[in-house]
């Protein structure tokens, strides 16, 4: 299965992609999405970019899947929601390419937590851990090893949910009563 991952900015988007064979993970390409030749307040300009980026990595790599960071609120609220557009231009990028994929979201934590093993690991130890978990000859720069990253949260995400459906058959209920909010 090939996976992209994308890491969301306004100035520099991230991506990602990745072979998944089981838990056997195999780099296929990173790089990044710059919107530096738009000026520095035309935003339309900049999402455009993302939008037409994300596209041209969908067209050229034809991911199965996709995962995106989830933006959190910071302590500018200005950059919250000019990050949040990114985010929302790198999704209709996804979703309006030919064959798109299916999209997945994971917040930072979640992604450092699969690639690192904790929570609250520096951009170097992501680095440094995607290197070693791709078999990279150099670490990636922060962008597009947090994009790397994101595919391979996604990767074990995957695969252990599938092997969790293999070890449980999934059923639905046949009937539920409301009480009080609560499903019996």
């Amino acid at each position: 299965m090939r996976i992209l991952g994308i890491d969301p900015g306004l100035q520099t988007t991230g991506f990602g992609i990745i072979e998944s064979e089981g838990p056997r993970l195999h780099y296929v390409a990173s790089g990044t999405i710059k919107t530096k030749e738009a000026a520095q307040g035309d935003l339309p300009s900049r999402l455009k970019l993302i939008f037409e980026g994300v596209r041209e990595v969908v067209a050229r790599y034809e991911p199965e899947q996709a995962s995106v960071e989830i933006v959190f609120v910071n302590v500018n609220p200005q950059s919250t929601l000019l990050l949040g557009q990114a985010r929302g231009a790198a999704i209709a990028g996804l979703l309006s390419a030919p064959g798109h994929p299916s999209v997945a979201e994971y917040t930072a934590l979640q992604m450092k937590k699969a690639v690192v093993g904790h929570g609250h690991a520096a951009k170097a130890q992501i680095r440094h851990m995607v290197m070693r978990l791709l078999n990279l000859p150099r670490e990636p720069n922060n962008d597009a090893s947090d994009a790397l990253g994101l595919a391979i949260c996604h990767a074990h995400a995957g695969h252990a949910m599938a092997q969790m459906a293999k070890a449980t058959e999934l059923t639905r209920r046949t009937h539920a009563q409301i009480k009080g909010g609560r499903v019996y």
